[in-house]
């Protein structure tokens, strides 16, 4: 009875069924009828009944089929479409027979603020990813694009909000309003109010889904998610930072009632001016400024998710203490408040000078270090010897420094990392119209524009640095140089200019103002070649070198196509024409220029004689056969000259082929070298090879074309006796004779031994003809 009992159950649940699941298939008869991915049991009938597929065209290209196997129950799926919608040609067995487009279904869900005075459809603050508070009131909305529903009645149309509560529960009501089987239709759809108070504080996420029954229910058309924070507190100020240095920003963020207006301001100390608190930035947002002190007290209007951020900004101006900003409501101002404090502290700055601390006048100088009281901006002043101001003056312009006014310092940005440097070239000084002198001097790195008499309002850090005048030394190669050979001048001119001027002064030549390059040590080098100096005439020569000094502007210059020398600007020199001077008097006008008072050009000046070219040799006298020794002389030419040497027997004569030649010859090479006064030069000969013989010595010099001569006689090594010790019975050390050789005297060979020899072979001749 019991089974019997089951089966009309079960049967009547089937019979059910099947009177249900017609009305729950949607019926599609009509061209261009919207149809959804996803749907299910769709009933094609009228022009539609005998459709066999659907067809996608892409201009005349068919891109996409879907084959429709039962018209009565066609299911759509995604794969079906695969991502290509819009509209659809339907096909029946022979040909096409309207269309129908196919979409993917949407639903979007937004939470809303709800503001007193506006329906629902003007709402536009969203409190999604945002923070309110008990005090606000909600608005759900739901939006799709599920337009070709509209009018049918199934469960496709039912869509829920699902809201999850701090807690983790889900529910589809808040308080008393509901939040399910909302109409599918493609209308926008809004809740009633829903009041916040009394719900539990925390995090809410809400997303529209689609209830089991409806088609798209697990098919990934689910909404958007939204997220807000219900907070407790109804206002509250937080700072981004609880301490800062001086010079640097910080925010405050006011959390309240949504779209609620507040008072900000930082409490007040009589003690403290207007300029000495941190100072909110002008033109924020929900920021007024109107109604008070823009410095340190507006009212600020809060977003819709009931917060407000607000920049402040401190300076070298504002007073290192702790403050208290405050935000209180207007109509409950004691009441309804809240404080955060703020501590400011002063910074630091530092300065360091390059190199050694002693610099020339003109030389570029690096100063640099950190300023952390002062974002942007560090100033610079100097104090020293002869300055116009005790107090300090500009590092450039030399001119008196005024409290509070930046114009009148040196200054240099400071970077993001809180570090500043600056080149500060002591030769631009001069172009300033000032003039330094050597000594002692102290730069200033100050966080304020503030002279020395104020230091005590401000941070700062100093720097001792020694200048000195800039000078010039030179000398050249040799006080004397043969014509045609090289002359160089070389020196050192600190002060860091790019190069010095050489005037060259003699009987024929007149260099006016050559240029030499001073290189980063502050030497330089001017060289005349042979080729030049080979033209001057023999005599005295006076050389001037010139060194541009602070300015870096050669103050005396030269029209050296006329012959005249000039002054600059307003040295008030009168030009003089030195063209048809003689040498002497030509750098006596020149040296007279440059000693002006208005002149501050420094120079060196040095003199130098050429000479015909000429190599001496000392006397030789007679050397014995075999002997080795050095041949020497002196020298006008210059040091580091190279003198070629050949030494030759004067004399030649037949030998047999079982004798060696007779005649015996060296040659090499030597070095002029620097000598007390002249110069000299020596060249060792190894006469292991001479004969007795009158010799030629010739020296040669390939630079200057210069030549010397002159001969000696090597002679044959006569023995001579010296004593050698030897004992006695007494024990004494008697000396006995050896056998040395020497040199001995004789005439040379020369032309008469060859006569000689003749004569002794004719007799020699006779004897043999005798026999």
């Amino acid at each position: 009875m019991k089974s019997m009992t089951k089966l009309m159950v079960v049967a009547m649940i089937l019979a059910a069924a099947l009177v249900v699941a017609p009305a729950a298939a949607r019926t599609v008869d009509s061209l261009n009828t919207t149809i959804y991915v996803g749907e299910e049991g769709i009933n094609f009938v009228g022009n539609f009944s005998d459709i066999q597929s659907l067809r996608h065209y892409s201009g005349d290209t068919e891109d996409n089929v879907i084959t429709v196997t039962d018209a009565s129950s066609f299911d759509l799926t995604a794969s079906d479409v695969d991502g290509i919608y819009g509209s659809y040609r339907v096909y029946n067995a022979t040909a096409a027979n309207g269309s129908v487009i196919i979409r993917a279904p949407s639903v979007t869900v937004d939470v809303m603020l709800n503001q007193s005075g506006k329906n629902p459809s003007q709402l536009k603050d969203s409190v999604g990813g945002k923070s309110i508070t008990r005090q606000n009131e909600v608005i759900f909305k739901l939006t799709n694009n599920l337009g070709g529903f509209a009018g049918y009645v199934g469960p496709k149309n039912n869509i829920s909000i699902d809201v999850t509560l701090p807690g983790g529960g889900v529910v589809r009501q808040l308080k008393t309003v509901s939040l399910e089987n909302i109409p599918a239709n493609g209308t926008n759809w809004y809740s009633a109010n829903v009041s916040m108070a009394g719900l539990e504080a925390g995090t809410y996420t809400v997303q529209a889904n689609w209830p089991s029954a409806s088609d798209f229910y697990g098919k990934g058309f689910n909404s958007n998610t939204v997220t807000f924070e219900l907070l407790t507190k109804s206002l509250a100020v937080t700072s981004s930072k609880d301490s800062l240095v001086r010079g640097n920003s910080f925010s405050v963020t006011v959390t309240g009632e949504s779209k609620e207006t507040y008072r900000l301001f930082i409490k007040p100390d009589t003690a403290l001016g207007p300029d000495e608190y941190p100072f909110i930035v002008a033109g924020q947002a929900g920021v007024d400024y109107t109604s008070a002190n823009p410095t340190r007290n507006v009212t600020v209007e809060t977003t819709a998710g009931g917060v407000r951020s607000v920049q402040f900004n401190t300076n070298t101006t504002t007073d290192d203490r702790t403050y208290t900003i405050r935000v209180e409501s207007l109509t409950d101002p004691t009441g309804t408040y809240d404080e955060v404090k703020v501590k400011v502290e002063k910074g630091s700055v530092t300065i360091t000078a390059s190199g050694t601390g002693t610099y020339y006048i003109g030389e570029e100088v690096t100063l640099s270090g950190t300023c952390t009281d002062n974002a942007t901006t560090v100033h610079l002043f100097m104090t020293g010897p002869n300055l116009a101001s005790a107090n300090g003056v500009n590092i450039l312009t030399l001119q008196p420094v005024t409290n509070n006014a930046t114009g009148t310092f040196k200054t240099a940005d400071v970077e993001s990392d809180d570090t500043w440097s600056l080149k500060w070239n002591t030769g631009d000084i001069a172009t300033q119209g000032g003039a330094l002198d050597s000594g002692g001097y102290t730069i200033y790195a100050v966080s304020k524009p503030l002279d020395k008499s104020k230091l005590s309002d401000a941070q700062y850090a100093t720097a001792s640095i020694q200048l000195r005048s800039g000078f010039i030394t030179a000398t050249s190669s040799g006080a004397v140089v043969a014509r045609g050979d090289d002359l160089t001048l070389t020196g050192t001119a600190q002060g860091d200019p790019d190069f010095v001027k050489v005037w060259i002064f003699g009987k024929n030549k007149q260099i006016l103002g050559d240029s030499a390059t001073v290189e980063d040590d502050g030497s330089f080098e001017y060289e005349l070649k042979g080729g030049d100096t080979s033209n001057l005439a023999a005599g005295q020569y006076f050389v001037v070198i010139q060194h541009p000094m602070m300015n870096k502007e050669f103050d005396i210059n030269t029209n050296a196509t006329a012959g005249w020398i000039v002054g600059r600007g307003v040295s008030g020199f009168a030009p003089v024409y030195i063209r048809g001077l003689q040498a002497s008097d030509a750098a006596t006008a020149l040296i007279n220029a440059l000693d002006s008072p208005n002149i501050d050009d420094t120079y060196v000046k040095l003199t130098f004689l050429v000479e015909e070219p000429n190599i001496w040799i000392d006397a030789i006298g007679d050397k014995a056969a075999g002997s080795t020794f050095t041949i020497t002389g002196t020298t006008n030419l210059a040091v580091g000259d190279t003198l070629n040497v050949e030494v030759t027997s004067a004399a030649f004569q037949p030998t047999s082929k079982s004798e060696a030649s007779g005649f015996g010859s060296v040659a090499g090479t030597t070095e002029v070298k620097q000598g007390d006064g002249a110069n000299t030069w020596s060249f060792e000969v190894d006469g292991a090879s001479f004969k007795p013989d009158q010799y030629i010595v010739k020296i040669e010099s390939i630079e200057t074309s210069t030549t010397s001569t002159a001969t000696f006689n090597v002679v044959e090594a006569v023995p001579t006796t010296q004593a050698t010790p030897t004992a006695t019975a007494t024990g004494e050390v008697t000396p006995t004779a050896t056998t040395t050789t020497e040199a001995t005297p004789t005439q040379s060979p020369g032309f008469g031994a060859l006569l000689a020899l003749a004569g002794l072979g004719a007799v020699a001749f006779l004897v043999l003809r005798r026999d």
